[in-house]
């Protein structure tokens, strides 16, 4: 069993969950068909140790991808909407799956769903709780910042208009016809997950994790000391 359904089981013995807690915990309920074409979304979010460190931290992973018809992908950024770097970076033969790994001590979820031209959005963010005892495993506490429904695109961001990937978002209206707005902060991380989604066969690259900086040694040629330099 997984760290991911061993808390969503324990919360579930605990206390049923509402829709909204549910939502949240788990995302968007993707229909069965998308795994038939071909597009696996892993959007869980599970609690782990650090044995070294001695800290817990949070997992997920950057998923899916697209058809012509359908496109799924999740991903996370920072709480300030920032990028953040990937952990572990995976390179499969099948194409549309699971992308790379990031490890945090917070994540902001940012998922897709399209069907055509109509988009789904969903935000959240994950932390640990501070309440728990030292010691004690902390809680995962999870918190919707944005849910659109059926938005709309009128691109074919997968074919002919492949060019504009990355640059723009769906349109969403509340139930009374109203502008719903994206929070400005992610808008960014939405529009990469939007590219994902209407990547056909997407594989060997990520949309919205990117390469972590690392720290490299630059030597003087005289024998000078060594300076540190980001890659």
């Amino acid at each position: 069993m997984t760290e991911t359904t061993k808390q969503q089981s324990l919360e579930s013995t605990t206390r049923k969950l509402t829709k909204s807690e549910e939502l949240a915990l788990r995302g968007l309920r993707l229909p069965n068909r998308l795994q038939k074409v071909g597009i696996r979304v892993e959007a869980g979010v599970s609690v782990e140790h650090q044995q070294i460190a001695g800290l817990y931290v949070l997992r997920g992973k950057e998923s899916g991808g697209a058809t012509n018809e359908f496109g799924a992908y999740c991903s996370f950024v920072g709480d300030d909407g920032h990028p953040l770097g990937w952990t572990q970076k995976i390179d499969t033969i099948a194409v549309n799956q699971v992308h790379a790994i990031v490890i945090s001590q917070s994540l902001v979820r940012v998922e897709i769903f399209r069907v055509e031209h109509t988009y789904d959005v969903l935000i959240t963010r994950h932390s640990l709780s501070n309440s728990e005892p030292a010691g004690r495993r902390p809680k995962l506490v999870n918190e919707i910042l944005f849910h659109g429904r059926l938005g709309y695109l009128a691109l074919d961001l997968w074919e002919r208009d492949k060019n504009l990937r990355g640059s723009v978002c769906p349109a969403f209206l509340t139930r009374s016809g109203e502008t719903l707005t994206l929070p400005e902060m992610f808008e960014e991380a939405v529009k990469q997950a939007v590219a994902g989604a209407c990547c056909i066969g997407c594989r060997r690259h990520t949309h919205v994790l990117c390469a972590p900086q690392r720290q490299v040694r630059s030597e003087t040629i005289n024998g000078g000391t060594s300076t540190p330099a980001v890659a």
